[in-house]
């Protein structure tokens, strides 16, 4: 953040595998894709995939499996999965919930900026207290998803601030570079799979127990 700015504008939240715990959802969603087709899957290929578009995700999903289907087609095939399981429990991570009601109880705006699209976002959603997040930023309304900036660049920017004035929660490679590359200081809370380390990217094991004041002092 700039120098003159000791405190976040704005924290700009990650979904999958940061709030939620939701990545197993999308591995078993992957292999009932690869069972319904008679193909063959791997939880190494499942993990490639973490933080990724969600298009980009399916065309990976296509190649490996060796499915006809457009990418497109597989994204819905994907959402069916996700969204049938996450209707039946969200399973939110150690002091996610309670970091985002001291965010809203201090005036600190936050923003969730997810890959995930729409109709997958609102289940969860609705076990927040309304306008927890003043702006939510999916993957089907950006044209392109992390690793690139535009994501973050865009939540910022409906909240009116500057991203070098923003922490970004994240748990992946992918979406660490995007918010990076947006200019966000990084909180990586590590998840399924490991994060490199960067310039703005700053390590917690847990987000369970933190606090506004925590963040400030990043």
């Amino acid at each position: 953040m700039n120098s003159s700015q000791s405190l976040p504008k704005a924290v700009l939240m990650d979904m999958d595998g940061t709030l939620v715990d939701t990545e197993p959802y999308w591995v078993a969603a992957e292999y009932a894709i690869a069972e319904r087709f008679g193909a063959t899957w791997s939880e190494e290929q499942a993990m490639e995939l973490v933080g990724n578009a969600l298009i980009e995700s399916a065309r990976l999903v296509k190649e490996g499996m060796g499915l006809p289907h457009e990418p497109e087609e597989i994204v819905e095939m994907l959402l069916d999965g996700v969204v049938e399981q996450v209707e039946q429990e969200v399973p939110w991570r150690p002091g996610a919930r309670e970091l985002l009601t001291d965010l809203v109880e201090h005036g600190v705006p936050c923003a969730l900026v997810t890959m995930s699209y729409a109709r997958f976002v609102g289940p969860i959603l609705k076990e927040l207290p309304e306008g927890t997040f003043k702006v939510i930023v999916t993957g089907d309304m950006v044209a392109n998803g992390k690793p690139h900036p535009e994501p973050y660049l865009t939540a910022a920017a409906a909240l009116g601030v500057a991203a070098e004035d923003t922490i970004a929660v994240e748990d992946s490679n992918t979406g660490a570079r995007s918010a990076e590359a947006a200019g966000c200081t990084v909180l990586v809370i590590e998840n399924h799979v490991p994060v490199a380390p960067g310039e703005r990217r700053v390590f917690r094991d847990t987000l369970e127990g933190m606090t506004y004041a925590d963040l400030a002092a990043l």
